[in-house]
């Protein structure tokens, strides 16, 4: 049985190489970047063997937990494409241990198993340094190969459960670059390490956690036998393979759950009643913005806009923090930073609508109604936010007198971005992930004009917004009436920034129509 599972999976390997030219090319190409890289970590486990003990341990067990970590999170993340489903086995009659054997030995046919066992058989030769320690790695090779293994069967396993739904996959994906943005103050700070003074004692104290536990225990266990420390050795050792075990029963588990049990669907949802187009006015503006407002709270790629916006400020805030700048001062930047993001979402909001935007060139929907009722969104988040959010920050800088300036600040960067904004997603649309994909999709069409919109649409909202900020930073400065002149400037330039955005814009998108249309459509 073992041996037709391990027939099917090499097939199925060898048909990945029978795809079109383009995909070949990059199945090649994934495949040299992963074994390269575990070349690279083989040269330098080989190369740990002629250092100290103490400092080889830091550095395998570090980065051998990390690599068991992302076998265990990686599929239960983002999802893989599962190509020995256990539930295509269900109606062979063969018992559950059998092809939860056959499934998991044949896990071990790939690239990610073949680079890990690479990894696993080299860190053998970093602890060649006395019996007892060479054993364990010996022994701890063929536990990690198959922790690594079953650990992802079982993360994959898991996956076609809880991800078997676009909805499901979307929210996942999002709490996943939640995570992964969360751990970008934990990067910066490490970039702040002394290393060349430091780096041993943050790794040796991230090492002496990791090695109790299961992510890194395995690795741990050879290097405190090559140290001396025989009882924690064997202690870690049990801790590694009482691990695999459990991951064994738990795949076991899982194949029987999946062989009685149909693939989850999803629901489909029924709504009643007209929405927000109920709560807005019988207008060509109010249509719109009642359209906006359900597309920024039921669309996901305006929910991963809408994640960014508070976690980007927090990174900069902790490397300016980093950097040294004092807690009050970083009190004043999020509100405006928020604002700023916000204003930003929509600089491409025409590609968004992709076919849609037929709707509007075919009922000769006026360019400044589009223009007006597509910023409805950004304005119902942006405003309680200054409003809300700039009395906490002056309140945390101690000094109640910098409020107007934070709320002048705020206020032209949205209002003035809002405009510009309005003027560049019709005049320079660029592709855009299409309605319905998933929001980490890579768009059908990009190139470096994107980053230039991108760029071009965020930094200028900031140079519109120089006033204000030149009139704030004269009052932290010297107080007096200059924090009321960044309120009065910035809210004054910022409303003309957006009644002319949306103007302009409009009368662009009125000459453009079709234009637009047919750009949505090819993209």
């Amino acid at each position: 049985m073992v041996a037709q599972f391990l027939g099917l999976k090499l097939r199925l390997l060898a048909n990945i190489f029978r795809r079109s030219p383009i995909q070949l090319v990059g199945i090649i190409i994934g495949l040299v970047y992963g074994l390269g890289l575990a070349i690279v970590a083989v040269i330098g486990l080989i190369g740990l063997r002629f250092v100290d003990a103490p400092l080889a341990a830091s550095i395998t067990v570090t980065i051998g937990s990390v690599v068991v970590a992302a076998f265990l999170l990686v599929p239960l993340a983002f999802g893989v494409d599962d190509t020995l489903d256990p539930r295509a086995f269900s109606l062979f009659g063969v018992s559950t241990t059998r092809i939860a054997a056959g499934l998991a030995v044949a896990a071990l046919v790939g690239v990610p198993a073949l680079a890990i066992a690479v990894i696993a058989v080299a860190q053998v030769v970093t602890w060649t340094r006395n019996p007892l320690a060479t054993i364990l790695a010996l022994l701890g090779a063929m536990i990690i190969v198959v922790t690594c293994v079953l650990g992802a069967r079982v993360s994959t396993s898991i996956a076609a459960f809880l991800l078997a739904t676009r909805r499901a996959r979307e929210i996942t994906g999002l709490i996943a670059l939640i995570v992964v943005v969360s751990l970008s103050p934990l990067v910066v700070a490490l970039t702040a390490v002394n290393w060349q003074r430091d780096g041993l004692f943050v790794l040796s104290g991230v090492s002496d956690v990791a090695g109790w536990t299961p992510l890194g225990a395995v690795w741990s266990a050879p290097a405190e036998a090559a140290s001396g420390h025989i009882g924690l050795a064997l202690a870690k050792f049990a801790i590694a393979v009482v691990f695999a075990g459990a991951l064994w029963f738990a795949w076991r588990a899982l194949v029987g759950w999946m062989l009685v049990t149909p693939q989850r669907e999803a629901r489909t949802k029924r709504y009643s009643g007209l929405g927000w187009f109920a709560s807005v006015p019988a207008t060509q503006t109010g249509a719109i913005a009642a359209r906006s407002i359900t597309y920024w709270v039921r669309d996901a790629r305006y929910h991963t806009s809408l994640v960014a916006i508070p976690i980007a400020p927090l990174i900069f805030v902790v490397a300016l923090a980093v950097a040294g700048v004092p807690g009050s001062v970083l009190a004043l930047i999020p509100v405006p930073a928020m604002s700023l993001f916000l204003s930003w979402a929509i600089h491409n909001d025409v590609s968004y609508d992709h076919s849609a935007i037929w709707l509007h060139v075919a009922s000769n929907v006026s360019g400044r109604a589009d223009r007006l009722g597509r910023i409805v969104p950004a304005l119902i988040l942006g405003v309680p936010l200054i409003l809300i959010g700039s009395p906490v920050s002056a309140s945390i800088y101690g000094d109640p007198s910098v409020l107007p300036s934070m709320i002048g600040v705020s206020f032209s960067v949205l209002l003035a971005g809002l405009g510009l904004s309005s003027v560049i997603s019709a005049r320079f649309p660029y592709p855009a992930v299409r309605p319905g994909d998933s929001p980490f999709a890579q768009p059908q069409a990009s190139g470096t004009a994107a980053g230039l919109i991108q760029s071009v649409a965020f930094f200028a909202a900031i140079i519109l917004a120089l006033p204000a900020l030149g009139l704030a930073a004269l009052g932290l400065m010297y107080g007096g009436a200059w924090p009321t002149l960044s309120l009065l400037v910035g809210v004054g330039l910022g409303v003309v920034f957006l009644v002319l955005g949306v103007i302009w814009g409009g009368a662009i998108f009125n000459r453009r129509g079709p234009e637009l249309l047919a750009f949505t459509l090819r993209n």
